[in-house]
């Protein structure tokens, strides 16, 4: 790990390695299956309190830090040179986008337009806002599952690496989103302690 901050990194949306994806495909596709609504907001509020944790043991001072980690499973290469608060404002981006997925699904309709990891990347310039703006839409995501009167619903949103989900599968997704990212994060502190 580094902290170099040009790195030579595969483009946004460049996708997993092929054998990487049928397994995540794979892996998914179990966990929706054995999951429930309770599941999935249990694993959601868990990985939210162990992303918090993490980010008030790193100091302030080194969250907007820049860190090269390797590439972890379910992470694409162009997100392996962020910041802690960089991978805050990508799930604060995505966390928003799931909310209103789920919502419309359980409303009975397809949301516009198309899903795409390029278009969910941070911004390297975030600051401390984001860490209250991360929080707000873990609220959204909860709310989004809870309200919902049913989450198998037969209309579906495209995921750019599942495929069309319903809105059970959208509230799989949020819980694993952020377990990936959580390690992320603490790849990252790993790399500021050096």
């Amino acid at each position: 790990m580094s902290t170099n901050t040009d790195p030579q990194l595969a483009p946004p949306g460049a996708g997993l390695p092929a054998i990487e994806l049928w397994v995540a495909r794979l892996l998914f596709a179990l966990t929706r299956r054995r999951g429930n609504r309770e599941t999935f907001v249990a694993k959601f509020e868990q990985e939210r309190a162990a992303i918090r944790a993490l980010v008030d043991s790193c100091p302030e001072t080194q969250r907007g830090e820049r860190v090269l980690i390797a590439r972890l499973r379910g992470l694409e290469d162009s997100s392996r040179n962020w910041s802690v608060w960089m991978t805050l404002d990508h799930l604060r981006i995505t966390n928003t986008a799931l909310a209103r997925v789920i919502s419309a699904l359980a409303a009975g309709k397809v949301p516009p337009g198309k899903a795409s990891t390029a278009a969910v990347k941070p911004s390297a310039a975030v600051t401390a806002t984001v860490e209250a703006e991360f929080e707000r839409s873990c609220d959204d995501v909860l709310a989004s599952i809870t309200a919902a009167t049913e989450l198998k619903t037969q209309v579906r949103y495209a995921h750019p690496w599942f495929g069309p989900l319903d809105a059970l599968g959208w509230a799989a997704m949020a819980g694993m989103h952020m377990g990936i990212h959580r390690v992320q994060i603490e790849s990252i502190m790993a790399g500021l302690r050096r």
